[in-house]
């Protein structure tokens, strides 16, 4: 008779599946991330110190500044009471949210685990206007309450490290462990290597996003005409936002479908 054991790695992934399985907000899709959500903020707090450093916020008697702050405490509190209505404010555990504009005339925004969010200055030339500027961060802020980072990140130190390796990795915060979190989340000038959300978290992330920035009194029809600049912009060179986030007639097609379900949250401010 054959001994079907199942190797020590195999088991350590069924064991890690079966605890980190999950429900996405809203959309309520079933998910597995094998990093503890913990161990991210940790890391977070270290790599988003770290990026200031090498690229000065710019002063918050800004007025770009003070409406890139502005925008994220509205959005701030509009995802903290949702999580609260839903009874999943324990997703928002450790989160110390912080947003800061730099000088960068790259077309980007990011927001790392535990509400650590940066707007570079270049996308603002494309937002136009406060509203838009929601729609973006809310979509950022949406992957991170979605945990799409820990899923793709799961992914690749798995590919990388292995099931008994993961956790050695994450408790001494390797090099390693720390440039994969830096690709993960888009972390620094080169954007050109961030591994890609998948359309299905392009598409939980609008819809996250929608209903943030409409709960936090933002127009959400403002979104299609956004992505609409955004395709407009790319021409021949498509610019570094666009590069992981997919904007086509398909995207803007989605985002028209679900605005009736969006715009049941929204009130004007």
């Amino acid at each position: 008779m054959k001994n079907h054991k199942l190797p020590l790695a195999g088991l350590v992934l069924l064991i890690a599946g079966l605890i980190a399985c999950s429900k996405v907000p809203i959309t309520n899709r079933k998910q597995v991330s094998l990093i503890p959500e913990s161990e991210l903020i940790s890391l977070s707090l270290t790599e988003y110190q770290s990026f200031l450093k090498q690229n000065p916020a710019v002063p918050t008697a800004d007025q770009n500044s003070i409406m890139v702050k502005q925008v994220g405490n509205n959005i701030q509190q509009a995802v903290v009471k949702y999580m609260s209505q839903h009874k999943l404010s324990s997703r928002l555990q450790g989160y110390k949210w912080e947003f800061n504009l730099v000088n960068d005339k790259m077309v980007n925004a990011w927001c790392m685990p535990g509400g650590k969010v940066v707007v570079y200055s270049g996308l603002l030339d494309v937002t136009q206007n406060e509203t838009a500027l929601a729609i973006v961060m809310g979509h950022e802020i949406a992957h991170a309450v979605a945990r799409h980072g820990n899923e793709r990140m799961s992914q690749q130190m798995m590919a990388q490290f292995g099931g008994v390796a993961l956790g050695v990795a994450l408790q001494k915060k390797s090099a390693e462990t720390q440039a994969i979190f830096q690709t993960a989340y888009g972390v620094g000038a080169n954007v050109a290597v961030m591994l890609p959300y998948s359309r299905l978290h392009e598409t939980e992330a609008d819809k996250l996003g929608l209903i943030f920035a409409a709960m936090a009194g933002y127009d959400p029809r403002e979104a299609p005409k956004f992505w609409q600049r955004m395709s407009a912009k790319g021409g021949a060179k498509v610019p570094e936002i666009l590069s992981t986030h997919p904007s086509d007639e398909t995207r803007i097609r989605e985002l028209n479908k679900y605005m009736p379900e969006a715009l049941k949250y929204y009130k004007k401010k």
